[in-house]
C-alpha cells in the first residue's frame, strides 16, 4: 500500500506494509520494522532532518534562500517486492533505500517540485514522482544517481498516481476531476480519460487481482469503479447514503483519504478525512459493484490504514497511548487484537518517537482547500447593486447636508446686516 501525500503545513503520518515489512512515516522520521525477526537491525529509523541541505540559488527579500521547506515526509512507497523503499520530503529530496539484507540508503536526489505521490514500477527499475505542478518525472533505480526525466504533465495539481500491475499503463488523478490513462512507455499517448467525478480526485487504486478495474474517490464524496482502459464507469457509490451523516453533522463530507485492498476476499477498506471510522466494502468483480459490509468505529481520528495479506487491518491513529491498532477478521467481523508481537514492537517504536507525530494531532482537514470556489452570480449582482444604492443615498445625504449648512450660513449673514 502506498504511503501518504503532502497536506496542511506538512504531510499527515502514513503507514505501509509489504510482506514482513512495516513502515510508518511521521514528521521527518521514517520508522520501519521487519516483523518476526529479533535481530538488532530489525528496527530502522531514518530522520530527514539529518539530510544535508543544498543551498538554493533563489533568494528572498531578506537575502535568505527562498521557498525553504520543512523536513516532513510528503510521500513514501515500497517496491512490489519490498526490496526498495522510496520517500520524498518537503525539502524536495528523493531518498531511495534498499531493505535487504539490511536497510541501506542508496541515493539522495533532488526533485523539481514538491511530491504528492510516489510509485515504483513492477520491474523495479524506475520511480515515478507526481508533483504539485501537475507533472510526473521518472528516476532510475538501476542508476541511483541519475537525474529525473519528464514523463507527462497535467494543467492542474496531481493528487495521486498509480501503475497497472504489468507496468503498461500509468494513471494520474488531478484537482480538476480528471483521471488520465497513458501508456507508460509513451506517456504522450493518452489511452483514455475516466470522467465523472465532480470534484478533485483524491485517490485512485488499480485492483491487483482484477487489473482491468480501477477504484477512485473524490471530493464529491463518491467511490467509483471503472474499466479504465476504455474510461467506462461501471459503478458509483454515494458514500453519504451508505455511511450516513453523523447526527450533529448533516453536511458531513466523506472525502476518501485512503483506499486499502485485500485480495483474499476482495475487501476494500476506506478511510475518510477527519472521520474516526473505517468503512469496509467487498468487490463483486462479476457484477462489477461494491457491496457495503461493515464499519470499524475508532476512538480517535485515524491517519492511515493498511491490509495484511491475511485480511487483518492496521490503523494508525491520533492516540498518544496506543497509536497503532490491529483488527482481525472473525466470523465476518473485524475485532481488535492486542496480543500481537509485531503490534507491541512497532507500538513501542512509535511511542519512543511520538514527538514526530504531535504536530499532526487535531489537525484540520487538508482537503478543504482543494474545493473550487463557487459563485452565485445573481446573489453577487444583487449585493453589489444594494451597495451602490446605499452609496448613492449616502452621497445625496451629504450633498443635502452641505446645502442646508450653506443656507443657514447665508441667513445668518443677512440677519446681521
Amino acid at each position: 500500500m502506498e504511503g501518504g501525500w503532502g497536506r496542511g503545513p506538512g504531510p499527515g503520518p502514513a503507514l505501509a506494509l509489504k510482506g514482513t515489512l512495516m513502515a510508518v512515516g511521521g514528521g521527518s522520521r521514517l520508522m520501519a520494522v521487519r516483523r518476526g525477526e529479533h535481530r538488532d537491525d530489525a528496527l530502522f529509523v531514518y530522520d530527514c532532518a539529518n539530510v544535508e541541505k543544498k543551498a538554493s540559488g533563489n533568494k528572498g527579500q531578506d537575502g535568505q534562500p527562498a521557498d525553504k521547506g520543512s523536513d516532513n515526509i510528503l510521500a513514501f512507497a515500497f517496491s512490489p517486492s519490498g526490496d526498495y523503499l522510496v520517500l520524498s520530503d518537503d525539502n524536495k529530496h528523493l531518498i531511495l533505500f534498499r531493505t535487504k539484507p539490511s536497510w541501506e540508503c542508496i541515493s539522495i536526489r533532488s526533485v523539481n517540485r514538491r511530491c504528492t505521490s510516489l510509485v515504483i514500477t513492477a520491474a523495479e527499475d524506475k520511480i515515478l514522482v507526481a508533483d504539485k505542478s501537475g507533472d510526473v518525472y521518472s528516476y532510475s533505480i538501476t542508476e541511483p544517481e541519475g537525474e529525473g526525466k519528464f514523463e507527462l504533465g497535467h494543467l492542474s495539481m496531481l493528487l495521486d498516481a498509480a501503475l497497472s500491475p504489468d507496468d503498461r499503463y500509468i494513471l494520474t488523478a488531478d484537482r480538476d476531476e480528471k483521471i488520465r490513462v497513458s501508456l507508460t512507455k509513451a506517456p504522450y499517448n493518452i489511452v483514455s480519460y475516466c470522467l465523472g467525478h465532480e470534484e478533485f480526485v483524491s485517490r485512485i487504486f488499480v485492483v491487483p487481482n482484477y487489473p482491468d478495474l480501477l477504484l477512485s474517490a473524490s471530493g464529491d464524496c463518491t467511490l467509483r469503479l471503472w474499466k479504465y482502459e476504455t474510461g467506462e464507469e461501471v459503478y458509483c457509490c454515494q458514500l453519504s447514503s451508505v455511511c450516513g451523516p453523523e447526527p450533529t453533522k448533516t453536511d458531513q463530507k466523506y472525502i476518501v483519504s485512503r483506499i486499502a485492498y485485500c485480495c483474499q476476499g476482495n475487501y476494500v477498506a476506506i478511510l475518510c478525512d477527519c472521520i474516526p471510522t473505517v468503512y469496509i466494502f467487498q468487490l463483486d468483480a462479476v457484477a462489477q459493484q461494491l457491496v457495503y459490509r461493515e464499519q470499524i468505529s475508532l476512538k480517535h481520528k485515524c491517519w492511515d490504514i493498511a491490509f495484511e495479506e491475511t485480511g487483518e487491518i492496521w490503523t494508525l491513529q491520533e492516540d498518544s497511548e496506543a497509536p497503532l491498532q490491529l483488527y482481525r477478521p472473525c466470523d465476518g467481523q473485524w475485532k481488535s487484537v492486542t496480543d500481537s508481537e509485531g503490534l507491541q514492537k512497532m507500538s513501542k517504536c512509535l511511542l519512543d518517537n511520538w514527538t514526530a507525530f504531535e504536530g499532526f494531532v487535531g489537525a484540520e482537514s487538508h482537503y478543504s482547500g482543494l474545493y473550487k470556489a463557487s459563485f452565485d452570480n445573481m446573489a453577487v449582482y444583487l449585493k453589489r447593486k444594494e451597495e451602490r444604492i446605499q452609496k448613492q443615498k449616502k452621497k445625496r445625504q451629504n450633498v443635502q447636508h452641505d446645502a442646508n449648512g450653506q443656507t443657514k450660513k447665508i441667513k445668518a449673514e443677512e440677519s446681521s446686516l
